[in-house]
């Protein structure tokens, strides 16, 4: 991966859906040399895919929650084929530290919320969690 995709991917990671004769012509290059590109990133799975990100107006009224989760050894598997069954579990991450998952949770309510922490405590191989509640968003690079 070079500058020239570099760039091309910080013009899609700002609007994925310009097209590409757009943005051939913001990089200077044949709009069959981006399409190349894009091709190339694609089939390396550095593009994944493209997606929709609702704003906060069409989610509505959620509650979001970051979960951290202490684990017992060797429970990983198991945990999070438990999560994968709980809708209200949007992200799970594994992480290095004090805690061995996090975990970004949405629900449409604080009783829809609690009784997710509730499960989620109730896995087996789950040691102890801790749940912060997200307030306000004051930054979010992610679209």
């Amino acid at each position: 991966m070079d500058d020239t995709d570099r760039e091309l991917l910080a013009q899609l990671e700002g609007n994925a859906r310009l097209p590409v004769a757009t943005l051939a012509r913001r990089l200077g290059l044949a709009r069959s040399t981006v399409q190349a590109r894009i091709e190339r990133l694609e089939e390396r799975g550095i593009i994944a895919g493209y997606a929709l990100k609702l704003g906060d107006g069409a989610r509505g009224d959620q509650i979001h929650a970051t979960v951290l989760l202490s684990l017992e050894p060797r429970s990983t598997p198991a945990v999070l084929a438990r999560l994968k069954t709980l809708t209200t579990v949007e992200v799970a991450h594994t992480a290095s530290g004090r805690f061995d998952m996090v975990l970004k949770l949405a629900a449409r309510s604080t009783a829809e919320l609690d009784a997710a922490l509730d499960a989620i405590g109730e896995i087996d191989g789950v040691k102890s969690s801790e749940s912060l509640i997200h307030l306000s968003t004051r930054i979010d690079r992610l679209g």
